[in-house]
């Protein structure tokens, strides 16, 4: 955003921030109901919008409680899907009920990755969603994705991610900038998870910041490990990638985290090309973006996995590949002993 917008929407940001703080107090006076919704429930959220590598750790926590025999939902609202105002199961926990188009790409992602672990459900009615999973398919256990916000559910732990890279982005809360509120409000989180703490100087004076402004809240530093390419368009494969020029495509928060991800791990970029966060390619842009990186000598594409789910029904005249990465948390046992602890002690624990 240009620094002419900045100003132009300050004012705007002003009225915003004003009416976050009214909500709060609205909420916390008790003339805003939350409501307890008689199961244990996580949320996973963000101080700013987008891009913070939260839907890896919202499945790093779903598989985890997956394995202490819990059935588990994934309660979302499904950014960018076609009818925002329906309630959408993407998946049963066993099997994939719905496509991209419906759900939206993080939610299919979601449930793809945690087929056979975690149901998940899109509504922007969390509260109704839940009761009636809770009906419907015996869920044990929510997991609130995007909830720090979402103040109508109690929770047992409230967990918020901050991106070492771009935590705070320009400091203004929106419209004028990508604060969702006041840094300062992670003294509501029980604990937050610094995601993409490559940089090791970067992370400690950030650390250092949200120890302040969380007035002491526990903080786990997370990286994001590639985990392998897979080809999404059945082309043969190309020997020794990493020793090549590629090309490297997404439509996500934070697209030169990925790109810089990339060139950390040996991938030389001769182009990229950046969409809006939650995109829908057409044919005729994959075919722009093939014949611009075949002319900047690009041997393949690299995508993520998130723009994967929309992309299976377009054709590529280049070979393209889906980056999968992986969550890695410091101290992970101690993130696992606080989840364990917010469950067992729950006063709505089945």
């Amino acid at each position: 955003m240009n620094h002419a917008a900045i100003v132009a929407l300050s004012p705007l940001s002003g009225l915003y921030g004003v009416a976050m703080k009214a909500r709060r107090a609205l909420y916390r006076r008790g003339f805003f109901r939350v409501h307890d919704i008689g199961v244990p429930v996580i949320s996973v959220g963000n101080i700013t919008t987008g891009g913070t590598g939260k839907t890896p750790l919202v499945g790093w926590i779903a598989r985890a409680l997956a394995q202490r025999q819990k059935r588990v939902c994934i309660l979302t609202r499904g950014y960018g899907r076609a009818n925002p105002g329906s309630r959408v199961l993407v998946s049963d926990g066993d099997e994939i009920l719905s496509d991209a188009r419906v759900t939206g790409d993080e939610p299919l992602l979601l449930a793809e990755e945690l087929k056979g672990e975690a149901a998940v459900i899109c509504d922007a009615d969390r509260v109704a969603a839940a009761r009636w999973a809770i009906e419907t398919l015996d869920t044990e256990l929510f997991l609130l994705d995007d909830g720090f916000q979402h103040m109508r559910m109690a929770r047992d732990l409230n967990i918020v991610v901050v991106d070492a890279t771009n935590p705070w982005g320009n400091g203004r809360v929106l419209p004028a900038g990508n604060l969702r509120e006041s840094p300062a409000q992670m003294a509501r989180a029980d604990c937050i998870v610094i995601t993409r703490a490559d940089d090791a100087a970067q992370t400690e004076a950030l650390k250092s910041e949200i120890d302040r402004l969380s007035k002491g809240r526990p903080v786990f530093r997370s990286r994001m490990r590639l985990d392998g390419l897979r080809n999404l368009t059945g082309s043969p494969s190309v020997d020794e990638l990493n020793s090549k020029p590629v090309a490297a495509f997404c439509g996500v928060g934070n697209p030169q985290s990925f790109f810089a991800q990339l060139r950390r791990a040996g991938y030389t970029l001769c182009h990229t090309g950046s969409f809006p966060d939650h995109h829908y390619y057409t044919q005729n842009e994959i075919s722009a973006l093939v014949s611009e990186s075949s002319a900047r000598g690009a041997h393949a594409l690299l995508t993520t996995a998130k723009d994967e789910v929309k992309l299976r029904s377009l054709k590529f005249e280049m070979p393209c590949y889906v980056v999968d990465v992986t969550i890695e948390i410091e101290n992970e046992s101690e993130l696992l002993a606080l989840i364990d602890k917010a469950i067992g002690q729950s006063a709505r624990a089945v």
